[in-house]
């Protein structure tokens, strides 16, 4: 067997790519990364240590897409994540996660393969997301009332991201339809693990503990600027593993639309990761109050895990100390990593 993962030499790909690897013993797995986001570099390096090749092409590039060799299966991880960039650089959102979706359906039906996209949780409606909490106060902590499902409207504005996944959700359903192909979409949360270089707005759990580990400013941005909105986190490990489940169980379970992530168990807000940190590291760091809020921000989201559990019966192993703590021991083994965080 022959997989390919684009966005390999990202957080999540690699991780995916590594922890494939040690469990497919006869499995050829390749990345394709055109090597652009921080860190990639190092985790290139990561995955020759393990004879994982990388192909160093864009995914925009149609005509480099097609010269790749024949997969059986392709894990979509490509994307550019960060929702603030969807208001810098538009036309880079568009391309790299719609245009590069289309390229790489394009050579799954020429190759007759199959395909794992992971697309996120911001395809969501904003306004609905914000109408969960509306009611209450954003100045002391949000009381837990409703988890997300599959159902949860994506009608409204999402941010251009949001849309460009939900995009390449519908484009995988169009053209795989009535092909005897088979796919499978994963709806993730926040995803934080080691090997995440992370930012404000994009991989903020790793951002935290490495800035207090610094002893680095950071913000409370948006909502009042009270640190109270809330997120439930899942490490890159259990990612690793449903994907890894679902790749073996493909050929019984496909074709379907699934929400992961850690759960109401793995709940925190800014407030409480600060305090987390500051614990775990024993330092405390200053912190700076921004009480406007982006557009595209939202102060709520805690995933519904039962459709996943149900057809898998997986849930989330690894709780939000454990997160955390992986996190705070793979920077201490490797300070000099720290410097992507200053």
């Amino acid at each position: 067997m022959k997989i390919l993962i684009t966005g390999g030499c990202g957080f999540v790909g690699s991780n995916i790519a590594i922890f494939l690897k040690k469990k497919l013993k006869n499995t050829v797995i390749s990345s394709l990364d055109n090597l652009s986001r921080t860190g990639s570099e190092l985790n290139k390096k990561r995955l020759k240590k393990y004879k994982i090749k990388n192909y160093n092409y864009n995914i925009e590039n149609s005509k480099k897409i097609n010269s790749l060799p024949k997969f059986n299966l392709v894990i979509d991880c490509c994307a550019e994540p960060a929702i603030e960039a969807s208001k810098k650089n538009p036309t880079r959102v568009f391309n790299t996660n719609l245009l590069g979706t289309f390229n790489i359906l394009k050579k799954c039906l020429r190759d007759k393969s199959n395909i794992i996209f992971l697309s996120s949780s911001r395809v969501y409606s904003i306004k609905s997301l914000r109408n969960i909490i509306k009611k209450q106060s954003l100045k002391k902590p949000i009381k837990i009332n409703k988890l997300i499902d599959e159902k949860f409207d994506t009608s409204g504005e999402s941010s251009l991201y949001g849309f460009t996944k939900l995009a390449s959700e519908k484009l995988i359903k169009e053209m795989f339809y009535k092909e005897k192909l088979k796919y499978l979409i994963n709806r993730f949360g926040v995803i934080s693990g080691p090997w995440q270089f992370g930012k404000q707005d994009q991989g903020f759990v790793t951002l935290w503990i490495a800035r207090h580990m610094l002893k680095k400013r950071l913000s409370y941005i948006g909502f009042g600027g009270n640190g109270f909105q809330i997120r439930d986190i899942i490490h890159i490990d259990d990612v690793c593993e449903i994907i890894y489940l679902q790749l073996k169980k493909i050929n019984k379970i496909h074709n379907k639309t699934f929400n992961i992530g850690g759960g109401k168990k793995n709940v925190l807000s800014l407030k409480d990761l600060t305090l987390l940190s500051s614990n775990l590291t024993n330092k405390t760091i200053k912190f700076k109050r921004i009480s406007r809020t982006s557009i595209y921000d939202i102060p709520y989201f805690v995933t519904d895990n039962k459709k996943i559990r149900k057809f898998y019966k997986w849930s989330p192993k690894k709780n939000v100390d454990r997160i955390l703590k992986d996190i705070f021991i793979w920077l201490r083994q490797n300070k000099m990593i720290l410097k992507y965080f200053k």
